[in-house]
């Protein structure tokens, strides 16, 4: 194998682990919206105005989620993706 070969390969064999054992870590956790700390959410949002973690511009926006352990989110504060879909909907409706 020559070089490019060997760091192709190595790239690969990386990120099939990291597809591999993401569905790991997000076992027992559910995705809770609207408690991120500005900067400090997990991924996209609701409006679809970004879809990478670290993103958000305001503390505890409704259409940002972080992920928490299963049934603790609305202890935390926070909502799930149905009730945050609904008031992201009737916000945007009026």
């Amino acid at each position: 194998m020559n070089q490019k070969q060997k760091i192709a390969a190595a790239a690969l064999a990386m990120a099939l682990a990291t597809a591999v054992s993401a569905p790991a870590q997000a076992a027992g956790k559910e995705k809770c919206y609207g408690i991120s700390a500005a900067g400090q959410n997990d991924c996209g949002n609701l409006a679809g105005t970004h879809s990478c973690a670290g993103q958000s511009t305001v503390d505890n926006d409704p259409g940002e989620w972080k992920l928490v352990a299963k049934g603790t989110c609305e202890s935390l504060g926070g909502m799930l993706k149905a009730e945050a879909k609904k008031r992201y909907d009737a916000a945007k409706q009026g």
